[in-house]
């Protein structure tokens, strides 16, 4: 069950994080409800509120109607990450980046709280891609979600590219949609060449993402999971928190950082 986190494991992970050189954190949807962002699959998670039929590929790129509900839904659900912050967790990771221990974060969230926290943008790898942008699928041009969203509120239902006339789609991988090739290569190699992997927040039952923390144990890594409740990868954990992230990276650093003889 979810509860307070003995000493003893965090003890163990601050002396997992001290003894590792290269560490990737692996995230899903788990570290962002601590900043009020809903989960998908959870009791009050976005599929309960929205279909998530409409968030296929095809349907999107071959049905303007759908592209109109999927934009209205992008402005009066949970997809607006405007003025969200990143929690404990989110800060923690970037602090391991700063003592050098981070290798990469692997994220499953389009939110981009790992950028706000402080994450080197070259360290933090989207397989789902960002919704805070949108790409043209015609000529690949970007634009920030808010630019697009003026776009929207100055009356534009479905809004297209400027450049090309080409349709417009949120940065995220939609359901039918392959994951960016050069980010889903990019973890793979840096999963096999981890020595530790932490998993926060996943219940690693999204596939092919859930793949890399797979990839790291075949490859002898050790494995960390925090998550609120079980996963898929519980019986091959080292070491399995069951408790919100912010408390066990943050209580966690805090350790490493006196065993680093590190002040703050």
């Amino acid at each position: 069950m979810t509860g307070q986190i003995s000493q003893e494991k965090v003890e163990q992970l601050a002396n997992l994080i001290v003894e590792s050189q290269r560490i990737v954190v692996f995230t899903g949807a788990g570290i962002s409800t601590e900043s009020g962002i809903p989960d998908f699959r959870g009791p009050d998670g976005l599929w309960t509120k929205i279909d998530p039929n409409d968030f296929t590929y095809q349907k999107f790129v071959g049905d303007r109607e759908a592209r109109r509900r999927i934009w209205h839904m992008h402005e009066t659900t949970g997809f607006r990450f405007d003025g969200v912050e990143p929690n404990l967790a989110h800060r923690a990771i970037a602090e391991l980046e700063e003592l050098g221990k981070l290798d990469c974060i692997i994220t499953q969230n389009v939110d981009g709280l790992h950028q706000k926290a402080g994450s080197s943008e070259e360290r933090v790898l989207e397989l789902h891609g960002n919704m805070q942008w949108v790409k043209c699928i015609g000529c690949g041009v970007r634009h920030p979600s808010s630019e697009v969203r003026g776009w929207i509120e100055a009356g534009a239902e479905v809004p297209e590219c400027r450049r090309c006339g080409g349709i417009l789609k949120p940065d995220a991988v939609f359901f039918g949609e392959a994951m960016p090739e050069r980010e889903t290569a990019e973890a793979q190699r840096r999963s096999v060449s981890c020595d530790l992997c932490v998993v926060i927040g996943s219940t690693l039952a999204v596939y092919p993402a859930a793949l890399m923390p797979e990839y790291a144990v075949r490859s002898g890594a050790t494995l960390v999971i925090i998550n609120e409740g079980r996963t898929e990868l519980d019986d091959a954990a080292h070491l399995r928190i069951e408790a919100r992230a912010g408390e066990a990276m943050s209580r966690a650093l805090t350790r490493v950082k006196q065993q680093l003889g590190i002040a703050g």
